[in-house]
């Protein structure tokens, strides 16, 4: 089988989107597919290209196996809403326009939050006569309501409506949480064709370790109780409670040796780093994203980890995937959302829930946890306990399941037993889900290749545009 996934994040990026997808396709190769990725160069958050790549037309790589095509884009940084809809749509485009240029295709993936990349993944399936799966990260665009970049608008309206009718014309759809699949059944989507598939760890590369002393070494971090927040700064995500948290927590007689890191960029970085520098902040500590490789060197600094969302109804359908990585470095967790991710943690018992931007109690959190030697290094346990229930191979391989089911054309395919073991018992919806058939469309009868697919024609193959790195 060869599988086309169209995703505008991808490694080196080490946001969850990239980091899913290639965990995904690498396991997928693993199982003998072919897998094509198309996707931009590498840039996110702060909308400059990554080292080594230039915003080319067509360039082309091999990561663990995965063919990856990089089109061009405009590329924006994370902020501002009208450049980065350009952005989205310039991408949609261009990998349309990529996608006709890969041949044999038997399935089509789009990946969503936003679904302008979804958009082109349907038109490209079109074009191929082949299924598409849509998966959806973030309900969006409605979560873009909920941070108010954006109002009730004849736009939003537009935009619902196109959320919908991909919805409709979706194959398979694959969601992260199982709220995600309530709210779509709500709302008239058929939930005989929606699986959930979570996000996870991948536990090769977050293992439980010391704290790397180079690193405590070099941020003067010895003796310190390191509460962290690793991940985007965004507007989604209220970090200003954690600086007020900070605040209250500087005043305090007996908390001189909490610091505050956090590692990442974003929308919001360089007005919290502002904020801090005028509240005075001396117990805070701001670090730049880093690569993928060195993410988990910086988990190893974190005795605690802060996972927060603003306190919108909405955010009770998402399940950070940061959690996930908190339970392989065993760090407990100080968790500021709720609904599914919280009976996670509280299931699991990882970690403690407070209440979304109260800084007060998550003030007393830290310091609670950090007092209760027995009860912290209980949670650690636990934490490391729950990880392999939320192993990415098995999820990677619960998801081409249904992938397989599509050109298999199965009218009661399954996902086996693969799926993630839910707090309560059992396992999550996705793990035993049946499936109806998809609309009849001729799908070509391939199996595993014993050989290299021949190099499909694009612009690079008259040797104008191709940028073939090593």
């Amino acid at each position: 089988m060869h599988i086309l996934f169209l995703t505008d994040n991808f490694p080196p990026e080490v946001n969850a989107p990239a980091s899913r997808t290639f965990e995904h396709c690498r396991e997928w190769v693993r199982k003998g597919r072919q897998i094509t990725v198309i996707t931009c160069v590498p840039n996110f958050p702060k909308g400059r290209v990554f080292p080594g790549y230039r915003n080319r037309l067509w360039q082309t790589e091999t990561m663990d196996g995965i063919r990856v095509i990089r089109v061009w884009t405009y590329i924006s940084a994370n902020d501002g809403v009208v450049r980065r809809i350009l952005d989205y749509l310039s991408f949609m485009i261009a990998a349309f326009l990529a996608s006709l240029f890969v041949r044999r295709v038997d399935v089509v993936v789009g990946t969503s939050p936003q679904f302008f990349t979804v958009c082109a993944a349907w038109v490209a399936a079109a074009c191929k006569w082949v299924p598409w799966v849509f998966e959806l990260r973030d309900l969006w665009p409605e979560s873009i309501k909920a941070v108010g970049a954006m109002r009730d608008t004849p736009a939003m309206r537009l935009l619902e409506r196109l959320e919908m009718f991909l919805y409709r014309k979706a194959d398979r759809i694959v969601t992260v949480t199982h709220a995600f699949r309530h709210a779509l059944i709500k709302r008239g989507v058929d939930g005989a064709k929606i699986a959930v598939v979570t996000n996870g760890v991948d536990l090769s590369r977050f293992i439980p370790a010391p704290k790397d002393a180079s690193l405590v070494q070099s941020l003067e971090l010895d003796g310190k109780f390191v509460v962290g927040y690793i991940g985007t700064h965004g507007m989604a995500h209220a970090l200003e409670t954690l600086l007020d948290a900070a605040a209250l927590l500087q005043q305090a007689p007996n908390a001189g040796n909490v610091l505050f890191l956090f590692l990442g960029d974003g929308a919001r970085k360089a007005a919290l780093v502002q904020r801090a520098d005028a509240q005075g902040l001396k117990n805070v500590l701001f670090l730049d994203s880093v690569v993928k490789d060195e993410v988990a060197r910086y988990w190893s600094l974190l005795d605690m980890s802060v996972i927060h969302l603003r306190k919108t109804e909405l955010f009770s359908t998402v399940i950070p995937s940061k959690l996930f990585e908190c339970m392989g470095m065993g760090v407990p967790v100080l968790l500021g959302l709720a609904g599914e991710a919280a009976d996670i943690v509280l299931g699991e018992q990882v970690g403690e829930v407070f209440e979304p931007e109260d800084a007060g109690e998550l003030a007393a959190g830290v310091l609670r946890l950090r007092d209760d030697v027995p009860r912290f290094q209980a949670l650690r346990a636990n934490a490391l306990r729950a990880a392999p229930s939320y192993e990415r191979t098995a999820l990677a391989l619960t998801m081409l399941q249904s992938i397989d089911s599509l050109e298999n054309n199965d009218e009661t395919a399954t996902e086996g037993d693969a799926g993630v073991r839910h707090p309560a018992g059992g396992h999550q919806d996705g793990a035993a889900l049946p499936f109806v058939k998809a609309p009849a469309r001729r799908v070509r009868d391939t199996g595993v290749r014993d050989s290299p697919a021949p190099a499909d024609v694009g612009p690079g193959a008259e040797g104008v545009w191709n940028h073939t790195r090593p």
